[in-house]
């Protein structure tokens, strides 16, 4: 195991970590199996790739901020907040996304990732934020869980977890 240089945190996009996030990334996208063609853009011109994740910006419909959890030039992931709800995503999606890349999980960042981007709501004036995750995703269940998530059932195949920013981060 790698020691971090310094206690991970939310931070804007930064190009300072362009080799961890390619190859933390890449190796995401060869564990699922999935494409990695966004990734030669991305390597490409960086600074342009972190230049368009920066700020609040619309994503799936609704003003969202994107935030990387960093250590020092480490990237260990990705956690997004959708400041509001569109009907599609109040039913699949909910206000938060998070993942850690392969390398850095089964480590306590995705809980301690969620804490801060609750922290995050909470200044945006979140009062309440649904967070949603495949049934088959026990690691994710056990975050949201972990960070106040009350279950509140099932929706075109999500489960589904509400939290209580008061409750949650006070």
């Amino acid at each position: 195991m790698i020691h971090l240089p310094g206690a991970p945190r939310l931070m804007w996009p930064t190009d300072s970590v362009r080799t961890s996030y390619l190859v933390g990334e890449q190796a995401d996208c060869l564990l699922n199996g999935t494409a990695a063609d966004w990734l030669g853009p991305a390597s490409e011109d960086f600074a342009g790739f972190v230049a368009e994740r920066r700020g609040v910006r619309t994503r799936r419909g609704v003003p969202s901020t994107v935030f990387w959890y960093i250590s020092g030039d480490y990237y260990l992931g990705t956690l997004v907040i959708r400041h509001r709800l569109t009907p599609e995503l109040a039913e699949v999606g909910g206000h938060v996304g998070y993942h850690v890349v392969a390398p850095w999980r089964r480590q306590g960042h995705a809980t301690r990732m969620l804490a801060a981007g609750l922290l995050e709501c909470r200044r945006l004036g979140i009062g309440q934020v649904l967070l949603t995750c495949d049934p088959g995703n026990e690691p994710s269940r056990k975050v949201i869980l972990a960070n106040g998530g009350v279950p509140d059932g099932r929706k075109r195949g999500e489960d589904r977890f509400w939290i209580r920013i008061d409750e949650a981060a006070a």
